[in-house]
Formats: C-alpha cells, sequence, structure tokens
C-alpha cells in the first residue's frame, strides 16, 4: 500500500499546508540521534559502565568462550590436537549415549534419572522452605532476636562444599577416631528408624539414604541464604494492607494469607521458573565428595557422569561434553516451557 504525506503530517487548514505533528517530530529525532544520546549517556556515567567491566570480562572467559569446546560433542576425541584440527563425526557420540544399549549408555541414563529426581525432590521439598523462613522472619517482633536468626540460618552457604560434605559425612558416618557412627546415625539408630547394622557401616555407603542426606544437607546448607529474595519481597509490602486486614478482622494466618503470599506471588513464580531451568544443573563438588562406588546406583548423576567417563577414566572429552550439552539443552526447554506457562496463567514470567 502507498504512503501518502497525510499518513505522517497533519494539514494546517488555515495556512492550506501540511507540517508535522510535535509529537512525532520529537520521536524523529531521537530516532536520529539515537547513537549520540547514547554515548553521551555513557560518557556522562563513565564510572558506573566502568565498574561492567571486570563483570563482563568474566562472562566473556568463562561463559562464552568455553562454548567453543562445544564442538568436541561433534568430533572425534583427541587429547592431543585442537577442536579445531580434529575430525568431523556427527552425532555419534549422542547415539552412543541414548541408543548403545551398552553398560556406558545404562550409565547415562541412570545419571539422568538421578540427576532429575534429586532436583525433583529439590524442588519440591526445598523450594518451599526458604518462603516459611521468610514468614517467619517477618513475624519476629525483636530486630536483635531476627537478626541473629537469619545469621545463624545464612552461615552455611559461606562455608564451601568441601567444609559442608565433611560435616555431613561426619554426622552420618563416622563421629570421631573411635566411633564408628556419626551423630545423627546413633540418633535415628536408638529410636528404632535404621537398624544398627545399616547405620554402623555408614548410611552413605546405603543407596537407599543417599538422597534424603543430600535433600536435607542442601536445606540445611541453602535455605537460609535463598529466604533472602522472599523476605525483601516481604517487607516491601504496604503497612496499609495490613491494617486494611486488620480492619477486616483478619488475624495473622488470614494476612499471611490474604495479604503477603498474594503480594510476593509474582517473586515466587520468578523464582521457581529459575528453580525449573537449573532443575538438571546439579553441581558435581558436592556429589563427587559423598558418592562412592556402592551409591552409584542413586548418586552419580550427569555431572559426575561426564566427569568419570571423561577424565578420570580417559574415555575422551566427546562423551562428556555431550552428555552436559544435552542436560543444558534439556534445561533450556524446562526454562522456555515454565515461562510459557507462568505467563499465561498468572501473567507473570522472565520474559
Amino acid at each position: 500500500m502507498k504512503a501518502k504525506a497525510a499518513d505522517f503530517l497533519i494539514y494546517d487548514k488555515d495556512s492550506g499546508v501540511y507540517r508535522m505533528d510535535p509529537e512525532q517530530a520529537v520521536r524523529d529525532d531521537v530516532e536520529k540521534h539515537y547513537w549520540r544520546h547514547v554515548l553521551q549517556t555513557i560518557a556522562k556515567d563513565w564510572r558506573l559502565y566502568l565498574m561492567l567491566v571486570p563483570m563482563l570480562l568474566v562472562f566473556l572467559f568463562w561463559r562464552y568462550f568455553p562454548m567453543y569446546e562445544l564442538l568436541g560433542c561433534f568430533k572425534v576425541s583427541d587429547n592431543v590436537l585442537p577442536v579445531s584440527q580434529q575430525l568431523f563425526s556427527g552425532f555419534s557420540y549422542f547415539k552412543r549415549l541414548l541408543f548403545a544399549g551398552d553398560g556406558l549408555s545404562t550409565d547415562f541414563w541412570r545419571a539422568l534419572r538421578n540427576t532429575f529426581l534429586l532436583s525433583f525432590y529439590g524442588l519440591c521439598f526445598g523450594f518451599p522452605i526458604p518462603i516459611i523462613l521468610a514468614l517467619f522472619f517477618n513475624e519476629v517482633r525483636s530486630n536483635a532476636a531476627r537478626s541473629v536468626l537469619q545469621v545463624l540460618t545464612y552461615l552455611p552457604k559461606f562455608m564451601s562444599t568441601v567444609v559442608m560434605a565433611s560435616l555431613v559425612t561426619m554426622l552420618v558416618k563416622q563421629g570421631s577416631l573411635t566411633t564408628s557412627m556419626g551423630i545423627v546415625s546413633r540418633f535415628l539408630s536408638g529410636i528404632g528408624l535404621i537398624d544398627p547394622a545399616t547405620a554402623n557401616a555408614g548410611l552413605l555407603n546405603n543407596p537407599a539414604y543417599f538422597r534424603s542426606i543430600y535433600q536435607l544437607s542442601g536445606i540445611w546448607e541453602g535455605a537460609g541464604y535463598d529466604s533472602i529474595v522472599f523476605f525483601a519481597a516481604i517487607i516491601a509490602i504496604s503497612p496499609t494492607s495490613y491494617e486494611a486486614a486488620q480492619i477486616d478482622g483478619a488475624d495473622k494466618w488470614a494476612q499471611m494469607r490474604y495479604v503477603v503470599l498474594p503480594s510476593i506471588l509474582s517473586t515466587i513464580v520468578i523464582m521457581l521458573i529459575t528453580r525449573i531451568g537449573n532443575l538438571l544443573n546439579i553441581g558435581y563438588e558436592k556429589v563427587l565428595l559423598l558418592y562412592n562406588t556402592k551409591t552409584y546406583v542413586t548418586a552419580d548423576v550427569v555431572s559426575t557422569f561426564a566427569h568419570r567417563n571423561g577424565m578420570a577414566s580417559g574415555a575422551g572429552t566427546g562423551i562428556a561434553a555431550a552428555a552436559e550439552m544435552m542436560n543444558n539443552v534439556i534445561g533450556m526447554l524446562l526454562v522456555i516451557g515454565a515461562n510459557t506457562i507462568a505467563r499465561k496463567a498468572s501473567n507473570t514470567s522472565l520474559y
């Protein structure tokens, strides 16, 4: 369709000429000198943009440059030659992992199942705990008591993974040089929840208890730190909302249900989407420190599978890269799916 001047200009009946709308003139000027305005803004606040340089370098060297090594998924694994000089092998590694039917394929499917189950249990049991903690902190009237409780719950997050894994090992496996059972093992054995022989052998040596130990230690480690976001959303709620609920006769539970939770629902949805996006991204450090050959059946995840077969066993980095790439692709699809569902269900989404 051919554009006419009347579509962009305003006709002045008094003078009999067309003139441009002032608002359109401003928009045209902004578009014409867009990059000049951007450069002026950067020059004005150059100190703030300079502070972004370290973060950009971290993303560049640790997030984008390593993507080049993903070509190893499609090339013959050769630790001597660089990736650019290796021969193209197509989807051979993916076919071997998914359809070969040998021991390596069986171990991969077991690792993928364990990764999903550990993450799913963490989502079901670990995600609500920070919200409950934030609601609890909001009800503590004493600022001093709340600060002490928050510091105590945040503290495990700032311990290294090695220290946390060592503490868990001592609690459930070996408490001292003269004791074969940890404090938790002795307690559970004393109240009859577990067999003394099983406790004496070490709960970390029993596949049936690994997932429970992993989830409980994860909640202990991260629940307090994760509650910061929800607590910040709660304290941002206007006091007038509580006053209106009190006038209507709402008690504490009613205020929590009809005021607090609806007010932080958008934060919960956003955090849930990001948690689902990381559903299959389990850090291998903690699993690597806690598992052993006896618990592979329930403890081996994709990251430890890739580490063991790609580096420790010398099977080649191609298998490890293919396993991790499939894991990340599935995680990306989960983010897209969760974001789409959240946008249609609650009009809240990441993008």
